[in-house]
């Protein structure tokens, strides 16, 4: 158990409490215990500030911008997340800037030179004072190394991770306190949600991790010769400083300048949304954060994508999950559809099935009446994504980045060529992928894949079923059967039963009346005597076989089974 470190970190836990106060949020902070947890509300609680007539998504906005670093990129990543938090939140987090203060000259130099074991002069004939931008976690110069190339430098804050480890410190620890002593742990695991924030930003401060993810999608796009990822120079990165190949090129947010170059707006879309595509469906890796900034465009259309901190990873399950909702759209076929969905195990014990399956087939039979090139693909995952807050639905962590990354790429495209409807880009790939899924070479690899697991389970077979038919030798052994929803299946049987029933005797009682009346008709042709005789008996057996007939009448409705 995690205690929360209310004496070792009680300064920042201060700053904290007072910036979220400030924007209004003391009464949620009380209600979750945590200002009586910490004893400070009576120090600081009227400090709470003005800001209450901005809306809950603003005033949150505003506190994890001032809150540094850790809390900006919290709630970046938590506008990834519609299914925790409502649209309105989600869309103020997704203006979270990254900006910040650059930091002096003096610090970058003697990062480098810490860092490198060189002096700066020995290292670069030439460096550039001032940055090209900054933002949170580092800041960037351009450079020129003495072997000639034009690199862009990436250097890191100064005390940078020893500020956001004692963020994560504080955050788990609140996380811990909210799963064990309120009702909200019991839905979502915060400590949980920490842990793989934790990871996250851990890997956006090891600059060697990116180093390695900007070689990975070199690789993979390798043949794509109008995709271009710029070259890690090794010799001059560490965890710390990342040199990379500069990419002189248009940003694809100075539309201006794009136009001036008479850059080909369709192709671009076109090439951008293909590229994404291929590293989802065909790679399993792509990039996070495809906004504009991170997007330039070079001489005759060609793209460059840059930093690869952010980077999305799919599991195979995944990707074939991600394919049936596309060829569930592209195809028309609800089924697939439905079965990508259910497929993410989002549905749990706290979630009322029925509903969410009718709103499901609702939101399945909305897109699929609607033509191609009207669905936003990536409205349709929000659309999910808002039943999944609505029903306490978890999506899992690799599907939140996906969307976000579609979402993004969405609105650069739609901004590109507003005539392009991105599903246009993937169907073909969707169909090529599906059928390589099947293919003799892939159902090859499959199996080499598992031959150890189907080997053991051969291996293995014989001695089971041995090992059962001696149990069953066993004297003592007790072979427990028991069928689920078998007092429905005979109550149904009893019903048909006595039905037939009903209709046996109904078809007695007539069998035995016509006799009975026959037997009359011969008798009245013999004599008086014989047919007075036979009148009593007549009425007699008329009697016996409708009380017969009425008892057994009574005895099938009293069953309540007909």
């Amino acid at each position: 158990m995690i205690p929360i470190s209310r004496y070792k970190h009680i300064k920042r836990y201060k700053e904290i409490i007072r910036v979220f106060m400030k924007y209004g949020f003391g009464l949620a902070l009380d209600q979750l215990g945590i200002l009586n947890y910490l004893d400070i509300k009576n120090k600081i609680i009227k400090k709470e500030g003005n800001e209450r007539q901005l809306s809950i998504g603003e005033r949150l906005r505003l506190a994890l911008e001032e809150l540094g670093p850790t809390f900006i990129k919290l709630g970046q990543i938590m506008s990834t997340r519609p299914d925790l938090l409502p649209e309105n939140i989600i869309n103020e987090l997704e203006k979270l800037h990254d900006d910040a203060p650059t930091f002096s000259f003096q610090e970058v130099k003697s990062s480098i030179e810490y860092e490198l074991g060189e002096k700066l002069e020995d290292i670069f004939t030439h460096f550039n004072k001032n940055p090209l931008g900054a933002a949170s976690i580092a800041q960037v110069h351009l450079g020129k190394l003495k072997t000639g190339e034009q690199v862009v430098v990436k250097i890191q804050r100064p005390r940078i991770e020893k500020k956001i480890e004692e963020d994560i410190m504080i955050l788990k620890d609140l996380a811990w306190f909210i799963d064990n002593h309120t009702k909200y742990g019991k839905l979502y695991e915060f400590s949980t949600m920490i842990g793989e924030f934790q990871n996250i930003l851990r890997n956006e401060l090891d600059f060697i991790v990116e180093g390695e993810n900007a070689e990975i999608f070199k690789e993979n796009l390798s043949k794509d010769k109008k995709i271009i990822i710029p070259t890690v120079h090794w010799d001059y990165t560490t965890r710390r400083i990342l040199t990379l190949e500069h990419i002189n090129g248009i940003g694809l947010n100075d539309f201006q300048s794009l136009k001036e170059a008479n850059v080909d707006f369709k192709f671009i879309a076109r090439k951008i949304s293909k590229s994404i595509f291929e590293q989802i469906l065909r790679d399993g890796i792509y990039h996070g954060d495809p906004h504009p900034g991170n997007i330039m465009i070079l001489p005759n259309n060609n793209i460059a994508f840059l930093d690869f901190g952010m980077i999305g990873k799919l599991r195979e399950e995944r990707k074939k999950q991600f394919l049936k909702i596309l060829l569930g759209i592209t195809f028309r076929n609800s089924k697939l559809i439905v079965e990508a969905i259910t497929g993410l195990n989002i549905i749990n014990k706290r979630s009322d099935i029925k509903k969410l399956q009718y709103e499901i087939d609702n939101l399945r039979d909305k897109y699929i009446e609607l033509p191609l090139n009207d669905i936003k693909l990536g409205e349709f995952f929000n659309e999910i994504f808002n039943l999944a807050f609505k029903y306490n639905l978890t999506i899992p962590n690799e599907f939140t980045m996906l969307v976000k990354t579609l979402g993004t790429m969405e609105g650069v495209v739609e901004k590109l060529d507003p005539e392009l409807n991105i599903l246009e880009v993937a169907e073909p790939m969707a169909k090529k992928l599906m059928l390589n899924i099947f293919s003799p070479k892939a159902i090859k690899n499959n199996l080499a894949e598992n031959i150890f697991d189907y080997a053991s389970l051969i291996h293995n077979f014989p001695d089971f079923i041995l090992n059962f038919f001696r149990k069953l030798e066993d004297e003592d052994y007790n072979l427990n059967l028991k069928f689920i929803g078998t007092g429905g299946i005979l109550k149904h049987f009893d019903k048909i039963t006595n039905k037939i029933s009903f209709s046996i005797a109904l078809l007695s009682l007539s069998i035995i009346i016509a006799g009975l009346i026959v037997g009359f008709g011969m008798a009245a042709r013999v004599g008086t005597q014989e047919y007075l005789f036979s009148l009593s008996l007549l009425k007699f057996g008329l009697v016996a076989a409708l009380l017969m007939y009425l008892w057994l009448i009574f005895s099938i409705f009293k069953t309540g089974r007909f």
